[in-house]
Order: C-alpha cells, then sequence, then structure tokens
C-alpha cells in the first residue's frame, strides 16, 4: 500500500462530465463522490443566489458571500457555471451543455424539468446517452410524489424517528441529515451503475431516485424484522436490540459503547472487569437470558466500568477482541489519530478569498489513488467563460447573455 500522501487523485470517473442541477444535500452529496473520483462536475446554478446551501452555515460571513460552510461541505473539486432555465437564450444554452455531458443530476420537486422543457424524453432526443438521475423524496409516482420534502420530513414517515431514542424521548430526530445522504449515496451508486451499462451498450438511463425508499432500503432489521417475523422495532436508546451486553455504559470519566455481542466476548469481558461470575448466572448465561435481563446485567458491568477511564477501557477490550469504542464529540473524532492516519481530512485553498477550506473525503480508499476534490468550491458562475467558451461563446456573446439575463 502506497502511503496516503504519495498517491495521485484517483481517476476512476476521469472523462466523465456530470451536469449537477441540485441543491442542499442529496444531490450535492452524490455529485460530490463523483468529483472525488475524478468526474469534471459542473454546478448549473441560477444567476441570482444558486444553490441555496450557499446561505446556509454556521458562519454568517461566509452566508453573506454565498459561500456558506453547507455549500463548501459538499462542493468541492466542482465547476459553477449560472444559468437562467426560463430564459429562451437560457434554455439554448443548457440545451448546448447537455449534449456535451454524460450525466445530469437534479433533485427539482417532480414536474418542474418537465414544465421547463427538460424532461428526460426531451433531453435523449439531444443526447440519447445521457444518464439522468432524478432525486425526490418520495419518487417520481405515487400518492406522495408532488409533496415537497426535507430530510426530516423524511426521517419521520420512513420510521427512523419512531426507532430513535427510547421509550420517553422517541421520536427523535437523527443527529444529522441521515435520509438526504442516504439518498445521495443511493444516486451516485446508481449513477455509476448506470454508466458501467452505457459503457457496454451506448444507452442512456433514466433513475429514478426516492429518499424515502433509500432510507427504508438501508434500515435493515428493523424493516426485515417486521416484514418477515412480524416483529415491530420499538426505540431503545443507546441499546443494541439483538445482543446483551451491548451498547453505551458509564465509566469513570465518560461514556463507551461496548458490543459483546458473542458469547466468548461477554465471557472475556466478564473476566476482564472483573466479575467472571457473571458469566455463569443463571440471568445472563445464554444470549437470550442476557436480552431478558438487560438491565440488570448493565447495571452490575457499569459498577465495574466505574473503576476506569473511558479510554482505558477500550484500549483493553480491543486488546482482547472485544469491540469498544469511546462516544466521542464531532472535535474530539476529527482530532484523532485514527483519521489522521487515513488522510480523510482534505485541505484547500479559496481562489480571491481570505479563507480556506477543509473537507471530508470519500469514505474509502484505493491501493493505488486517492479520492480527492482537484479544487476548491467555486464561488457562484466561477467558470462560466471557461465552459461556455468551449461551446463556442466568445467574451462578447457572453457578454451580451449576461446582459440580457441568461446567465
Amino acid at each position: 500500500m502506497i502511503h496516503p500522501e504519495q498517491r495521485p487523485p484517483a481517476d476512476l470517473l476521469a472523462g466523465i462530465r456530470v451536469l449537477d442541477l441540485t441543491n442542499i444535500l442529496s444531490g450535492p452529496y452524490a455529485t460530490y463522490q463523483m468529483a472525488l473520483l475524478g468526474a469534471e462536475v459542473i454546478k448549473v446554478e441560477n444567476p441570482k443566489d444558486g444553490d441555496l446551501a450557499r446561505k446556509l452555515g454556521a458562519s454568517p460571513a461566509l452566508n453573506a458571500q454565498l459561500m456558506g460552510t453547507s455549500f463548501l461541505a459538499q462542493n468541492a473539486g466542482k465547476l459553477s457555471v449560472t444559468v437562467d432555465l426560463k430564459h429562451p437564450e437560457g434554455k439554448a444554452l443548457f440545451r448546448d451543455l447537455v449534449a456535451s455531458a454524460d450525466v445530469l443530476v437534479e433533485n427539482f420537486r417532480p414536474g418542474v424539468m418537465e414544465r421547463l422543457g427538460f424532461s428526460y424524453e426531451a433531453l435523449r432526443e439531444a443526447n440519447p446517452s445521457l444518464v439522468y438521475c432524478a432525486i425526490s423524496g418520495f419518487g417520481q409516482n405515487g400518492p406522495l410524489a408532488g409533496n415537497p420534502a426535507y430530510d426530516q420530513i423524511v426521517q419521520g414517515m420512513s420510521g427512523v424517528m419512531s426507532i430513535t431514542g427510547d421509550a420517553q424521548t422517541a421520536p427523535l430526530r437523527v443527529g444529522y441529515p441521515l435520509c438526504d445522504t442516504l439518498g445521495g449515496m443511493a444516486a451516485a451508486f446508481a449513477v455509476v451503475s448506470a454508466l458501467v451499462k452505457r459503457g457496454r451498450t451506448g444507452e442512456g438511463a433514466f433513475i429514478d431516485l426516492s429518499m424515502l425508499d433509500a432510507t427504508l432500503s438501508a434500515m435493515g432489521w428493523a424493516v426485515s424484522n417486521y416484514l418477515i417475523a412480524g416483529v415491530e422495532a420499538k426505540p431503545i436508546g443507546n441499546q443494541n436490540m439483538t445482543a446483551a451486553p451491548s451498547g453505551a455504559f458509564r465509566c469513570a470519566d465518560a461514556q463507551i459503547n461496548i458490543a459483546a455481542n458473542k458469547q466468548e466476548q461477554f465471557e472475556k469481558l466478564c473476566e476482564l472487569v472483573g466479575r467472571p461470575d457473571l458469566a455463569t448466572d443463571p440471568r445472563f448465561a445464554e444470549r437470550e437470558t442476557r436480552k431478558g435481563n438487560r438491565a440488570a446485567i448493565n447495571a452490575e458491568l457499569e459498577k465495574a466500568l466505574a473503576t476506569r477511564t473511558a479510554l482505558e477501557w477500550e484500549t483493553l477490550l480491543n486488546a482482547h477482541g472485544i469491540p469498544a469504542g469511546r462516544i466521542l464529540t464531532v472535535p474530539e473524532i476529527l482530532a484523532h489519530p485514527q483519521i489522521a492516519a487515513r488522510d480523510l481530512v482534505q485541505e484547500l485553498d479559496v481562489p480571491d478569498a481570505d479563507f480556506g477550506v477543509k473537507v471530508v473525503r470519500a469514505g474509502f480508499d484505493l491501493a493505488d489513488s486517492q479520492p480527492t476534490a482537484r479544487c476548491a468550491p467555486p464561488w457562484l458562475g466561477q467558470h462560466n467563460d471557461a465552459i461556455y467558451g468551449k461551446l463556442g461563446h466568445d467574451e462578447a456573446a457572453l457578454a451580451r447573455l449576461k446582459a440580457a439575463g441568461a446567465i
């Protein structure tokens, strides 16, 4: 394995042009994954203020510059052009862009692109090999198709909130935009899969990506236990419904997650905490009896765990094959040596700015290359001249289009 710092940027999608018409998170996250793998991703934004995420984030100063942290997090490695899709000349310019593209990703409400004259059928006439991905909250058909949807709406309707928290706190929202992210991840996978087929057949594809569907697909046992066994998932807080002891436990200074899911792990845990008697106690000796006496075994373990810090227990338990990890804050995990060893955070200079940005790369690595953003997140319309110039529009033509409000 080559050291991360010595590997070149990944080029698995080199030569693929992606038009990113998306806003906020699900779509931008999907196309960010493609940019990290070498695709040329062009954000196609409205001329006034672009992606709404440009105004969102923890820094009011960056929001005012249309470079909000919500935008910066998902748009490194992309280019930006502006175009008014309602303007006649903007429409013609966009068709030229589509003719040059391999992929188009949008997350408008179903029907919006069709009303603009840019349905998949219409664009396929200009570009038969186009892979078109439409991301929406509920998909292109069904009784909910026309409903607007943000992440929290989907979290609630999918059942995620109903099983998050415990009996006192559920329903509870997951602490980050889970459904947006799952939708974006599924979209990226679907687009790349369609490109593989296109490589064999030359045929484009239409992808109807539903955030609700993607979330249910990712819910695993919570869904399958009901579909197959008729058992409804319940909110049990920081505990693992499939095993005990498995969940969060208090130590001398902080909390730790311990997953002693196998019998041998449970027995070793009892030995390491100085309570070998727990392994032979009739209440805890077998997997199912432990689950039935979860509160009791947890209480006994927490008495023993209170003798050391979470870090001490994490080190000891992992050394003996028992999965354990402290419950960390976001700053704590970002400062962890593991993140540094993986070279997960990339630092980028923003041109013509008094700030730089740090972004998180992809959640996987490659032996000979590294998923990497080739450039900083773009200013709104930063690449109009370069992209439109290559389509045959000279400086005078671009000035006229700008004056007309088309770009």
